[in-house]
């Protein structure tokens, strides 16, 4: 028995230590997410939303809230996993489940995109005489070459961030209260147009702001990862999930809400990508740098993140020959990172950066990309609810309506919103989809096989 033992310890090896309260959970899912979320896309959404920004922001809330409880309860059933496509793969079928992964490469692929996008666009309203092109060749290089080092942001800096944007939120309200102060006001009715402004109500504008509004919360489901780290995970993986966007939820409606009592929305703003920092500015002067150099750190952390995420995920595909081998499932001997991967990415990055400004008509580059971004997004949250409904409802023994109503208005509230992202999105998501889909069905012969294990190897975790 004693050498069983042995055995059985040497082939598990150590393990992670639950060390993870609930608030620790909580925490993490806000700096992830990050506290200025709403702010980089203030001016998209008052702009497709016709100025409802706080009213899309709390409907696409209540939507998370809803695939935050299936999310939270899948990672009970797989709590090492953490991932749309294993939940969708295991509980419904593997090819739905390759779908749904499928979709998530696009929200992996759009979010470094964007970032770069956001990021140069800012930098050229503080530089003009630098024109957007060489921002973007700037921020795409950055964000690779930092990569490709393999350098990674600590959790206390992470911390540290997000202190100094809560900061910055603050100083915001203040400013903007002091402004509003000194401001005469139309009676009552002034308060209340941010979330119901009769003169430009329009149900189908609302909702199309709404389907933009979903970014806000994009990152909460990364709080499923920690599953193996967190005390009692099946109760506060699941209550951190919906607290995080909960709390998210309510600080970007206050946000968004004394914004456009600051500038309202029958006003255009002078650069809908950056139209938060030309808000601050009206607020208090000096807050048009503070808010636009905050807002440039926050998505460049994103973007580099991003970045690698989307080289993992590319690395996953490449390791089990869902993409060539050779290429994208090579890691770099020395730095132990995909390093073709976040090349490849970085590539990519800058080619959107030119491309997506070019396709948007219309809107803005940004406004497209965070559309097809969001297209991907609400496709793997529409098959974690579907997920939770097999699970939890129609293979449990005993009916429920907890059980029934969370993942069924999380599907049904995703599905409207997806409907109504902007055609342009639904065309090119549609393409990506089939290209996936065409991929998928040749290299299964008809979904025959597994395709893609996402799950990579205890030996490579590390990579």
């Amino acid at each position: 028995m004693a050498g069983s033992s042995t055995t059985a310890t040497t082939s598990t090896g150590a393990r992670l230590r639950r060390a993870l309260t609930l608030w620790d959970l909580i925490l993490y899912g806000v700096i992830v997410i990050q506290p200025v979320a709403p702010m980089s896309v203030f001016g998209v959404l008052s702009n497709r939303g016709r100025g409802h920004v706080a009213t899309t922001i709390l409907i696409a809330m209540v939507a998370m809230l809803f695939t935050a409880i299936s999310y939270g309860r899948m990672a009970r059933a797989y709590p090492s996993a953490g991932s749309a496509f294993t939940y969708v793969g295991q509980e419904i079928n593997p090819a739905l489940g390759y779908i749904t992964g499928w979709s998530m490469a696009m929200d992996y692929m759009l979010n470094p995109i964007i970032c770069v996008i956001w990021c140069s666009q800012q930098a050229h309203v503080f530089a003009s005489h630098v024109p957007y092109w060489a921002w973007a060749i700037f921020f795409a290089a950055i964000f690779t070459v930092l990569n490709v080092q393999g350098v990674k942001t600590s959790a206390r800096v992470n911390a540290g961030l997000a202190a100094g944007m809560g900061v910055v939120i603050a100083i915001f309200f203040v400013a903007a209260a002091r402004y509003l102060l000194g401001q005469p006001h139309a009676g009552g009715a002034f308060f209340i147009r941010p979330f119901y402004d009769p003169q430009t109500w329009n149900a189908k504008a609302v909702l199309g702001g709404t389907s933009i509004a979903v970014l806000t919360y994009i990152g909460f489901d990364g709080i499923s990862t920690l599953s193996e780290e967190a005390e009692n995970p099946r109760r506060n993986i699941l209550l951190a999930t919906v607290l995080t966007c909960f709390v998210i939820g309510i600080l970007s409606a206050v946000e968004v809400y004394a914004a456009q009592l600051v500038w309202p929305a029958s006003q255009p703003y002078p650069n809908l990508d950056t139209a938060f920092t030309f808000v601050a500015q009206r607020a208090w002067a000096p807050l048009f740098v503070i808010v636009g150099f905050t807002l440039v750190v926050a998505n460049f952390g994103s973007g580099m993140g991003a970045q690698l995420g989307a080289a993992r995920l590319l690395y996953g595909m490449g390791r089990s020959s869902a993409l060539p081998k050779g290429f994208f499932g090579a890691v770099d001997p020395k730095r132990h990172i995909p390093r073709n991967n976040v090349l490849f990415v970085g590539g990519l990055a800058l080619l959107g950066a030119f491309l997506l400004p070019a396709l948007a008509g219309e809107a803005t580059g940004y406004e497209l990309g965070t559309n097809l971004l969001n297209f991907g997004a609400l496709l793997a949250f529409m098959g974690v609810n579907l997920a939770a409904f097999v699970r939890y409802f129609l293979r449990a023994s005993k009916k429920t309506m907890w059980n029934f109503l969370p993942p069924v208005l999380g599907f049904v509230i995703c599905a409207v919103l997806w409907w109504n992202l902007s055609s342009k999105a639904r065309i090119f998501g549609a393409i990506w989809m089939l290209a996936g889909i065409g991929l998928g069905a040749w290299k299964t012969r008809g979904f025959r096989a597994n395709l893609i294990n996402f799950e990579l190897p205890a030996d490579e975790q590390e990579v």
